[in-house]
């Protein structure tokens, strides 16, 4: 994150909690969140028996699951804790196939309106800089609180 970049609207062990409390079949997962700034996030699905499918590869639902709790949690770092925004669209495209190690997705959010994001979330083999998986998708955001911090990290000026 650049120096002048704005902080996220949330720290990281809040993220976490909010994964685990509030979204508990993915939090029971054990995702840990590496890093968090103002519209990106960096999670890791620890690799479980419990994630590995027929053909020794990772379920494409423990993966889902990863990707739509990073997309939320990369929103949830622009507009704070805003805890009824939901999935409207997500799409899944599977690269290749994954070994049965951990899971890391990276996501951005590419566009902040007032009611909806947009975003995109890359998923690799923990250690393996090739995508296993390419994200994108969309929630919905409820009424809440004006949102202080561009997408771009451009402030909103409040006098104009």
């Amino acid at each position: 994150m650049p120096a002048d970049a704005p902080a996220p609207a949330m720290t990281k062990e809040e993220l976490a909690d909010l994964i685990r409390e509030g979204v508990p079949l993915v939090g029971n997962f054990g995702i840990v969140v590496d890093s968090l700034g103002a519209g990106t996030i960096r999670l890791r699905l620890p690799y479980k028996d419990d994630f590995v499918r027929p053909g020794g590869t990772v379920t494409g639902p423990a993966m889902f699951g990863l990707a739509d709790v990073a997309l939320y949690g990369a929103v949830l770092s622009l507009i704070g804790r805003v805890e009824l925004a939901v999935t409207t669209s997500m799409t899944i495209n599977f690269l290749r196939r994954p070994p049965p190690v951990a899971i890391v997705a990276e996501a951005r959010v590419l566009k902040l309106g007032k009611r909806l994001a947009y975003g995109e979330i890359l998923l690799f083999s923990e250690g393996d800089p090739e995508p296993v998986a390419h994200v994108t998708g969309t929630y919905s955001i409820p009424p809440h609180d004006p949102v202080t911090v561009a997408v771009s990290h451009y402030r909103v000026d409040d006098a104009s």
